[in-house]
């Protein structure tokens, strides 16, 4: 699903530039849940950019799917991007003046919807029910807790029925409980098949995953499997 070849990423600093990925190579299957661990700065949240198309490496190429981010037009990125990938991120990027339901409909709904209306909104007022939040679907995020928020996000990001999920440390702004209710939801994807790369600096949540991927410095330091 995901191949990722020699890829490197520099930024300009000052007169010279930052090095953040230095030949970073890793594969990841179809259903499989990885989580990438590491110090800040270490590139985790750099590489997940690279490999959804959000960014662009300075050296190497990221397939998914089959097809590099590079033979695609800016256009065609986007479309794929819609119609492949979710993203969870931590500060969940929710849209302040919709109510939680339509914050889940909206990817679906990006560049002309490709099902009927009745049909999204009836899979976006089940994944809240099954989020616990069908009593909340009318609220906006202002009304909503960080817990709550960070699943509705998780809602959106899958309401479109994407075949990979990308988390970007989704229980850093989250309490104890809310954290454990994200990993159960997580879990329950997987599960179902879903393919998720999530980034964590909690080896507690990392654990989780059939695959910890540890990035250090720029580079893949250590690739272990959960049993």
């Amino acid at each position: 699903m995901i191949d990722v070849r020699g890829v490197g990423k520099r930024y300009p600093q000052g007169p010279g530039t930052l090095t953040v990925l230095k030949g970073v190579s890793l594969t990841v299957a179809a259903g499989e849940f990885a989580a990438v661990v590491g110090p800040s700065g270490a590139g985790k949240s750099t590489l997940l950019h690279l490999i959804g198309g959000l960014d662009t490496p300075t050296a190497g190429e990221v397939r998914v799917d089959g097809r590099a981010w590079s033979s695609l037009t800016p256009a065609e990125q986007a479309r794929r991007r819609n119609r492949l990938i979710g993203f969870v991120f931590q500060s969940y990027h929710l849209v302040p003046e919709l109510t939680a339901l339509e914050n889940t409909m909206l990817p679906a709904l990006v560049g002309g919807p490709r099902e009927p209306a009745a049909t999204l909104r009836a899979r976006a007022e089940g994944l809240l029910e099954e989020l616990g939040l069908g009593p909340r679907r009318a609220h906006r995020p202002g009304e909503l807790s960080g817990g709550e928020q960070q699943r509705v996000a998780i809602a959106r990001a899958v309401a479109h029925s994407p075949r990979i999920l990308f988390a970007d440390e989704p229980t850093a702004n989250l309490d104890r409980q809310a954290s454990a209710r994200i990993m159960e939801i997580f879990t329950d994807l997987h599960r179902k098949g879903q393919t998720i790369i999530m980034i964590t600096h909690e080896d507690e949540y990392a654990k989780f995953a059939e695959r910890v991927i540890q990035i250090d410095e720029g580079r893949i330091v250590s690739v272990q499997l959960n049993q």
